[in-house]
């Protein structure tokens, strides 16, 4: 099957088999009769492998790696049991990273609720963003800090 028909039945768009392609993680036949690059089953059966892969995280390095050991005849399994928990540990940080941004955005949404437009004077843009406090002893001690508003 050619490109699109290969990108319709496993529900990717075509530019990225030919990506998949590119990189050696596909690897089509030429039709002697037409030069048109054509996939076979086994092609679908990686693509869909592919793809798989990466919903669960896996880079495309990854997949070529465990592609190649796979290949090669050997097992890839303990490979990617190692990657999925480094991945684990990243995603748990960036979740950690993103729910101490959401409770950040909360809070600042919170208190500028109560807080007046000003227009920027000197050296301030925007007195909502600058009246945020980042400092952790600040945080602690559940203080906010205005730092010089025009407006005093």
């Amino acid at each position: 099957m050619q490109v699109q028909a290969l990108a319709r039945v496993a529900q990717v768009t075509p530019d990225t088999i030919r990506h998949y392609t590119r990189m050696g993680l596909l690897t089509p036949q030429k039709n002697p009769a037409n030069g048109y690059k054509e996939y076979a089953a086994d092609d679908l059966q990686r693509l869909r492998f592919i793809v798989r892969a990466r919903d669960l995280g896996f880079s495309l390095s990854d997949v070529q790696a465990i592609l190649e050991r796979a290949d090669q005849g050997g097992s890839p399994c303990p490979a990617v049991r190692e990657i999925i928990s480094q991945r684990l540990v990243e995603v748990k940080r960036k979740l950690d990273d993103m729910t101490q941004l959401y409770d950040r955005m909360n809070k600042a949404v919170a208190e500028w609720s109560s807080m007046p437009d000003e227009k920027p004077c000197g050296r301030h843009v925007c007195h909502l963003i600058e009246a945020v406090s980042l400092e952790a002893d600040a945080q602690a001690s559940n203080k906010q800090t205005k730092k010089g508003s025009c407006h005093e």
